[in-house]
C-alpha cells in the first residue's frame, strides 16, 4: 500500500510540475487546476502503470531513466552521422547482416526498451526477442560473436536500464 501511494506521488508530481512548466507565467486559478487534473490524472495513470507491472517509481529510478534519454538521444545523434556519412561515401564498406545479442533483462517491458532504443538507433533495426535474445540487423557487422556483438550493440543501452528495472 505505501508503495502505491509512493508510485502516485511521483506520478502526481511529475505531472504538476510539466503542468506548471506549460503553463508559465502562473496565476492562482492555473496553479489549482493544474493541481487538480494533475490528481485526476495520476489517480488514472497509478492504476495504468501498476496493470503493466512496471517497478515501482523512485527518484533513483526517475534519475537514471532521465540519464537513459540521454544516451538514448547521443547514440541516435551518432548512428544518424554514421549512416548520413555511409550514403555520402558510398564506397565506404558495409557489411549487413543479422546478430544475436543476448541479455541480461528479466522484465519483458526492459526486453522490449531495449529492443525499440536499438531500433531508434540507425543502422540497427530490431527483427524478434525470443527469451533473452534479440536478433538484430546491423547496418555493419563488426562481429557476429554472441558476447562482442552483444556488447556494441545493446550494452551501452542495457547497463542503465538494469539500474532502472532491478
Amino acid at each position: 500500500m505505501r508503495e502505491k501511494f509512493k508510485n502516485f506521488f511521483y506520478i502526481f508530481v511529475f505531472l504538476f510540475f510539466f503542468w506548471l512548466a506549460l503553463t508559465f507565467p502562473l496565476k492562482k486559478e492555473e496553479i489549482f487546476l493544474g493541481g487538480f487534473v494533475s490528481f485526476v490524472l495520476a489517480l488514472f495513470l497509478n492504476k495504468l502503470y501498476l496493470n503493466l507491472e512496471l517497478p515501482f517509481l523512485s527518484f533513483r529510478r526517475i534519475y537514471f531513466f532521465f540519464i537513459y534519454l540521454i544516451v538514448l538521444f547521443k547514440e541516435i545523434a551518432k548512428a544518424n552521422l554514421d549512416v548520413a556519412y555511409r550514403v555520402i561515401h558510398p564506397r565506404m564498406p558495409i557489411k549487413p547482416g543479422i546478430v544475436i545479442i543476448k541479455t541480461n533483462l528479466k522484465q519483458n517491458i526492459a526486453k522490449l526498451i531495449l529492443a525499440n532504443s536499438i531500433t531508434l538507433t540507425p543502422g540497427t533495426f530490431t527483427l524478434d526477442i525470443k527469451e533473452d535474445k534479440l536478433l538484430i540487423h546491423w547496418i555493419d557487422v563488426k562481429s557476429s560473436e554472441l558476447k562482442e556483438a552483444s556488447r556494441i550493440v545493446g550494452e551501452r543501452f542495457e547497463k542503465i536500464l538494469r539500474k532502472i528495472f532491478n
